[in-house]
């Protein structure tokens, strides 16, 4: 095995950013981060408080009520976050470094991430320059129009499976909108994240506009979620802690956006093209080691077609290439930390109780150290079983016949989350009339998740509340406000006046 890869200029130390400076904890706590491939300690991370929270929190309020920010034109703003993208490009191959050491990414998928982070700034640039509203005119007497505003100051809570990128889609548009934001990201991968702080500075953005805190969720989520000045919290990760915030923001009526879990069906019919779908399927639960929300990591196969699809997605499940996530070569990494790892590998266990093991099923040969999970296939799952219905989130898919139409529905539709649905057919009416009735907030057709920045991002049930993506991103982040002119005369009754004579 290849001598493992260490990223030159690897911080030791990663602080918090507050009001343009790097910061420690108040009570001088730090936390360990572990890189996954060989669980060491290779930084401490300054852990986070409530006095560290209100800190960052003061500073955005500064920037928001007497700064610059929020009163820039748009175009002033969008030159700034145009900056952002092109520093984000010009660091594509370190920013691809840091990530796949801190979260075990493969190489190469990390690459794919730094441009879509520059990406969203750009799309989001051109967005509140083109923005408008409405105006509604009653001709003679009345005319009505919306005024935008920004909110304040944004809480971004934020996951560690893509983590550079993931902040970029709460970053832009909470900025472009002229709020001000206090980053929270997760705990495992802090090290991508601690970059924004000069990509920032660099670009021109006002000090105390972007504040980050490290720390655990339960330590500076928490307090950033119960802050009485933040009036908005976007987070995306776990139902289970989503549920949390939801209760948490209640006291002060926060406006709430939460992306969260998802066990997402991938229904294969008879009349498939099924190169395309076994390719896609594979790519759709194994890319980023399995860690993504939109994994299509249920599998349903029309009986007619089942034992063919089976055999040959575990021929191919077989062959992927686990390793190094460093090398190009390397198709499934290390998962983030040795916590999931463990997590992942009992829902492994629990599989060869439930279902036929096709391929995979513990660590892989060659790998006797580090975060690693073959790929892992189990068919014949049954709709009651835990690793049908619970989120694994790592290299671990089901496979599960229907005979028709109605049964591929009822076991699509057959779990507590809604996040995303992936439909396999050549027939037109089933395409559209199956999509309709999946309990999926996002559907593809014949597709992977291939994103457009401009429609909603977000799921059902018990997979999200709200949506982001494109306009709604503007919705959430801003505050519309209708105001009311009168252009003739008001006829108003007279309340108190003395009766005509």
């Amino acid at each position: 095995m290849a001598e493992h890869y260490i990223p030159d200029d690897l911080p030791t130390r990663i602080r918090h950013y507050i009001d343009g400076e790097f910061v420690d904890s108040v009570s001088g706590r730090t936390f360990d981060v572990l890189d996954p491939v060989s669980n060491t300690t290779y930084a401490t991370a300054a852990a986070g408080q409530k006095e560290d929270i209100d800190l960052a929190v003061a500073a955005a309020r500064k920037a928001f009520t007497a700064g610059p920010w929020p009163r820039m034109k748009p175009r002033e703003r969008a030159r700034i976050l145009n900056r952002i993208a092109d520093a984000i490009e010009a660091q594509e191959t370190r920013l691809a470094q840091l990530e796949t050491f801190d979260t075990g990414l493969p190489i190469t998928q990390a690459k794919g991430q730094a441009l879509r982070a520059a990406e969203n700034f750009r799309f989001f640039a051109d967005l509140i320059v083109a923005q408008f509203d409405d105006a509604m005119k009653v001709p003679g007497s009345q005319i009505n129009y919306v005024n935008r505003k920004p909110i304040g100051v944004a809480g971004l809570i934020t996951p560690w499976n893509t983590p550079f990128m993931l902040e970029s889609w709460k970053l832009a548009p909470a900025l472009a909108t002229g709020n001000t934001v206090v980053l929270k990201p997760a705990e495992f991968t802090p090290l991508s994240a601690s970059l924004w702080a000069q990509i920032f500075k660099d670009a021109g953005l006002p000090d105390g506009v972007f504040n980050l805190v490290n720390g655990l969720g339960e330590e500076a989520g928490d307090a950033l979620v119960k802050h009485p000045d933040v009036p908005l919290i976007s987070f995306t990760g776990e139902t289970t802690t989503g549920k949390t915030i939801f209760r948490n923001a209640a006291e002060n009526l926060k406006g709430l956006s939460m992306e969260l879990g998802g066990k997402s069906p991938a229904v294969i019919f008879a009349d498939a093209d099924l190169d395309a779908a076994i390719d896609s399927t594979l790519f759709g639960v194994f890319s980023l080691n399995g860690e993504r929300c939109t994994a299509g990591s249920r599998i349903l196969v029309h009986q007619d077609i089942y034992e063919e699809f089976c055999n040959e997605y575990a021929a191919r499940a077989k062959n992927i290439v686990v390793g190094d996530p460093h090398d190009p070569k390397t198709e499934v990494g290390a998962l983030v930390h040795p916590e999931h790892y463990a997590k992942v590998a009992r829902y492994v266990e629990i599989g060869k109780t439930e279902g036929r093991l096709l391929a995979g099923g513990g660590r892989p040969e060659g790998l006797p150290t580090g975060n690693y999970i073959a790929p892992t296939v189990f068919a014949d799952v049954m709709p009651d079983a835990r690793i049908f219905q619970e989120e694994i989130f790592g290299p671990v898919v089901t496979i599960t016949p229907f005979a028709d139409d109605a049964e591929a529905l009822a076991l699509a539709n057959n779990t507590r989350y809604g996040l995303a649905g992936y439909v396999w057919t050549n027939d037109l009416n089933r395409a559209h009339n199956f999509s309709q009735n999946l309990e999926a907030g996002m559907v593809w057709l014949n597709s992977h998740n291939v994103r457009d920045l401009r429609t909603p991002f977000g799921g059902v049930k018990s997979s999200g509340l709200g949506h982001e993506g494109g306009y709604r991103s503007i919705d959430f982040y801003t505050d519309q406000q209708a105001v009311h002119i009168t252009l003739g005369t008001v006829h108003t009754p007279k309340f108190g006046a003395p009766a005509a004579q």
